[in-house]
């Protein structure tokens, strides 16, 4: 076997440079200089005896062995975390570091719930929290940033394993002074196009809520400009129009402070599946149901 081996650290950078194509913000990443960055991954081009990385001024290109190594490198780092996982799992159930990624319309209404009775029962958990988009979450499993992810379904996911967490209702959410007399349960036949609210893109919430609707002229005529639920409500409590809600963000009290009425959509299918996912074969999957069953609690 050849002594001249790239090392975890050497891969790592190498990934964080393609990740954000650029060597101040991988090295920002990956906690360490700039300089330092550069370094270790000029070291592994002449351990390897050829170029990965085209560098100018302005750009960084990686060649087309180098987007293959850097493939590699990436299922390399899967392995060693799952090593790594390996171990923890054969101590103390549910303790250690977990790093879990959450959506934005599950985290802020979710978590404050949650967390405080997780640091009171398990006190030897360490649970690093990221929030980002569905799409993002998802990448962060695979390339390993990730352990787990919070989201919601359906959303592909690619090869994973899942645990039900809970169905969340939608809910229209309308102006209080909303001329039609709102009834107890909103037929989709009340959104009008051109005052639908959404999310913008990136967000998951904006196609269940539109497939919820099963109406395609809504698709078109939807109006997709807030980054947060937050935002949307702020939009509907000033007659901008309407918008679709979670029930566990007006569980979490959302519509405090506001006049807006919110009502359930009337449809079989208006709901989202919240669901933790992990790693297809991961060795940890049994504090991953453990954490699926402390979510599931409440």
């Amino acid at each position: 076997m050849s002594t001249y081996l790239p090392t975890i650290k050497q891969l790592q950078y190498l990934v964080a440079l393609y990740e954000h194509g650029h060597f101040g913000r991988a090295a920002e990443a990956s906690f360490v200089s700039q300089s330092t960055l550069s370094a270790g991954i000029r070291e592994l081009e002449s351990l390897l005896g050829v170029t990965l990385v085209e560098r100018s001024r302005r750009v960084v290109r990686f060649t087309a062995l180098g987007q293959e190594v850097t493939e590699k490198a990436h299922r390399i780092l899967r392995e060693a975390e799952e090593l790594s996982d390996l171990v923890k799992a054969a101590g103390k159930p549910l303790a250690g570091q977990l790093r879990m990624s959450v959506i934005p319309t599950i985290a802020p209404f979710m978590l404050p719930r949650i967390l405080p009775r997780l640091r009171r029962e398990r006190p030897d958990l360490k649970l690093m929290l990221r929030e980002e988009t569905s799409a993002d979450a998802v990448e962060s499993l695979q390339h390993g940033r990730a352990d787990c992810a919070l989201l919601a379904l359906p959303f592909a996911t690619g090869e994973v394993e899942m645990a039900h967490i809970a169905d969340d209702l939608l809910y229209v959410a309308l102006p209080h002074d909303d001329p039609r007399d709102p009834p107890a349960e909103i037929p989709t036949s009340m959104l009008e196009e051109g005052r639908l609210l959404l999310l913008e893109d990136g967000h998951c919430l904006r196609d269940h809520a539109l497939a919820a609707c099963d109406r395609p002229g809504l698709r078109g005529s939807a109006t997709m400009i807030a980054t947060s639920l937050h935002t949307l409500v702020q939009m509907v409590d000033n007659g901008l129009g309407v918008t679709m809600l979670p029930q566990m963000a007006i569980d979490a009290g959302i519509l405090e402070g506001t006049r807006v009425v919110a009502r359930p959509l009337e449809e079989v299918n208006a709901k989202r599946e919240i669901a933790l996912i992990w790693r297809k074969n991961s060795p940890r999957r049994s504090d991953f149901e453990l954490l699926a069953g402390e979510l599931r609690a409440g």
